[in-house]
């Protein structure tokens, strides 16, 4: 058995790359390549045989030609000399790439930056050239921990992490543990392409169900060496870039084969990898998806997308409409008023026909149709399509949706120029996307792009009204990508920019709790989070926030800061009325006498709870009238004891409390006998003496336990 993966084949940005480049050979143009498009010799060769040249320097560009940038970009310096030299050129570099030269270029002059990478891929190379500080490169934990014992990474500087797109996801994994644990301060953006994660995912899996696997693509590409790499873990893996090296592979001793392609590998070649297993006579059943025989049954510069776009089994739509509006007598377009409407059919009379021109209802509108008055009213004049003359029942039939849906497409192709927002409903949820309909015109959203977040179900838009703009038109095959995501953020990003506006330190909200650290708890004030550090959360000691407050809770906040510069917003949480301190000023002034529990001994004395969070000390001096070694001799931790405030310090928050003075004081009496040690002898001979008459014993009777003057306490 042969499972395709589902992924396999060209990735969003270079299939934007080759398109690009084809589109440009179509209408006619010189056009040359800094260095192979992409890493795929097959395709750049056939590119070279239709007159693309490849360049190794802006400055060999010939008069006349267009320059195009390659997928993974160039340095700095070579863009610079481009516009310098006045060359006409094209930048066809991934959008993934350009979003992290935006990152690190976007840093300050004392940012360190770290690359996990290859530093010698001419994508790490790019990517180095815009960073504004020092910046240090590493292909495995190993590297990084190395750069980090030679290198004093955050001394005054500040530090972040990227990683170029197609980096091992595993290998980021350990490294991002390793920065997490030891710079807590480190900004990590995670910058691996999602198509890449998502194919190296795709690829471990299908090899732990395999016992061999096929790795399409060019040994130069980055992204497919590393799928080699994960599929080598589990099962017997080979890397060929054509079907013919098939041959020095003998597979007939593996029943089931996993076969999957880099970004860069053309679903033609894909086609023929698959096409020659089979020929092998290798006696294996060759299961594939829907998109993955879509793509095998494309031509070489097939894209990814639109395939997806049409797994519903709608793809010939525009190709319905290039068939109607050729110029033969069955596809004119036409105008015809509405005489007739029926439940099922709408009547028209042709102009300069003499048949009777009819509209089905499926034919009405590209929108669900309930009935035909929805749509159109007797007197109404249409522009149609003639699709079918029927000769023997002497009528047309007719198609307005073919013409709404070709001047739905000029709409839709000038709405990616101006950038308009679009509106559409959610007709159908795809494999990597779903398809939205807008003017008739079907849009392909892909996952990444719909807003909703990865591993979440699609169909939770099925049949909703979406706002969106398109961002990638193909008009020789008129498909069109379109990305929910980037209205939502540009609205979001409005939405906060307003709200910070309006913020002032010291105002109060109300917020959610969306999410809690072991630092704080972040708090959605209508559009932005601000977060409550745990030291505001509460006036008594807490171990985590979630001892006061749990995420989707409605809590009200004071804005204690506002950062401009980093757009961060510092909340307080603790309630004036709710400070110990008031509380005891109130409650509790010099003189009042409580209970209090032990929570601590010194020696010097001990530390008793009076309310929560604020603690009094009750001096050694302050426990007894009798004289006492330590705290420990006579009370314990979790004691409860009546005390009297004595002392409140309210600038030093300290709270001095007294035992002695709820006990009632002995009388001071000076022993006479002091001096007389035969007295004192005599006191304790008879100091067991049961008679009461005994004047010795009356004496002992009358004379305090333990003499304490008045500068012995103070001390």
């Amino acid at each position: 058995m042969v499972k395709v993966a589902e992924t396999a084949g060209f990735c969003f940005g270079v299939d934007r790359a080759v398109n690009l480049v084809y589109d440009l050979i179509d209408k006619g143009e010189k056009v040359c390549t800094l260095g192979p498009i992409i890493h795929n010799s097959q395709l750049v060769e056939d590119l070279e045989s239709k007159g693309v040249r490849i360049i190794d320097d802006v400055s060999q560009c010939p008069e006349g030609h267009t320059l195009v940038i390659r997928t993974h970009g160039v340095e700095k310096k070579v863009i610079d000399k481009a516009k310098a030299l006045n060359i006409h050129f094209m930048n066809a570099t991934c959008p993934f790439v350009l979003k992290i030269h935006k990152i690190v270029s976007g840093q300050t002059d004392n940012t360190v930056t770290l690359i996990a990478g290859d530093e010698n891929h001419p994508e790490v190379l790019g990517i180095r050239s815009y960073c504004r500080g020092k910046s240090f490169v590493f292909k495995n934990e190993e590297e990084l921990k190395n750069i980090i014992e030679n290198n004093k990474l955050c001394e005054e500087n500040s530090l972040i992490c990227v990683s170029q797109t197609t980096f091992s996801l595993s290998e980021w994994k350990k490294c991002e543990k390793i920065l997490k644990k030891l710079y807590t301060n480190c900004k990590i953006y995670s910058t691996i392409c999602n198509a890449t994660a998502d194919r190296q995912e795709e690829a471990a899996a299908l090899s732990k169900q395999s016992q061999a696997m096929i790795v399409v693509g060019g040994r130069h590409s980055s992204n497919t060496c590393k799928l080699r790499d994960v599929c080598a873990r589990y099962a017997d893996t080979f890397l060929i870039e054509t079907a013919q090296e098939l041959k020095n592979i003998d597979l007939c001793a593996y029943d089931v084969i996993g076969v999957t392609a880099g970004a860069s590998t053309p679903s033609v070649i894909i086609k023929e990898v698959l096409k020659s297993m089979s020929e092998e006579n290798l006696e294996k059943e060759v299961e594939t998806t829907e998109e993955v025989v879509e793509i095998a049954d494309t031509a070489e510069k097939a894209d990814k997308a639109a395939v997806k776009a049409s797994a519903d089994g709608e793809a010939t739509f525009e190709e319905m409409l290039e068939e109607s509006f050729r110029e033969d007598e069955n596809s004119k377009v036409v105008k015809g008023t509405v005489v007739n409407i029926t439940p099922t059919e709408v009547f028209v009379d042709v102009e300069g026909r003499k048949q009777t021109g009819v509209i089905a209802l499926d034919d009405l509108s590209s929108e669900p149709v309930n009935k035909p008055e929805d749509v159109v009213a007797i007197g109404d004049v249409l522009d149609l399509v003639i699709m079918k003359t029927d000769d023997s029942e002497g009528v047309l039939k007719l198609s307005k949706k073919l013409v709404d849906a070709f001047k739905g497409w000029e709409d839709i192709v000038a709405a990616k120029d101006s950038q308009e927002i679009l509106e559409g409903t959610v007709v159908s949820v795809v494999k990597g996307g779903v398809i939205v309909l807008t003017k008739g015109i079907r849009v392909f959203v892909p996952a990444s792009l719909t807003g909703i977040a990865r591993g979440h179900d699609l169909d939770i838009l099925k049949d909703t009204t979406v706002r969106y703009k398109v961002i990638d038109i193909n008009l020789a095959r008129r498909r069109a990508v379109g990305s929910i995501k980037v209205v939502v953020n540009e609205e979001k990003k409005a939405q906060q920019e307003a709200l910070w506006a309006s913020l002032e330190e010291g105002q109060r909200l109300t917020g959610t709790v969306k999410s809690l650290t072991s630092y704080g708890a972040f708090v959605d004030i209508g559009g932005m989070d601000g977060m409550i550090h745990i030291s505001e959360l509460s006036w008594n000691r807490i171990k985590h926030p979630s001892e006061i407050v749990n995420p989707g809770d409605v809590v009200e906040v004071t804005i204690k800061k506002l950062d401009d510069e980093n757009k961060k917003i510092s909340l307080g949480f603790k309630k004036i009325e709710d400070n110990p301190w008031e509380i005891l000023k109130r409650d509790y002034p010099v003189g009042t006498d409580c209970k209090a529990k032990i929570v601590g001994l010194a020696a010097f004395g001990a530390f008793a709870n009076i309310i929560p969070g604020i603690d009094g000390l009750i001096h050694i001096s302050q426990i007894s009238w009798d004289r006492i070694k330590t705290p420990a001799d006579v009370l314990s931790v979790g004691d409860e004891v009546n005390v009297r405030i004595i002392e409140i310090d309210f600038d030093k928050k300290r709270v001095s409390l007294s035992m002695k003075e709820l006990i009632e004081k002995p009388e001071e009496v000076i022993s006479i006998l002091a001096d007389e040690p035969t007295a004192v002898e005599e006191a304790d001979d008879v100091s067991g003496s049961d008679t009461p008459d005994s004047p010795v014993a009356e004496e002992n009777d009358d004379a305090p336990a333990v003499g304490i003057s008045e500068e012995t306490e103070a001390e």
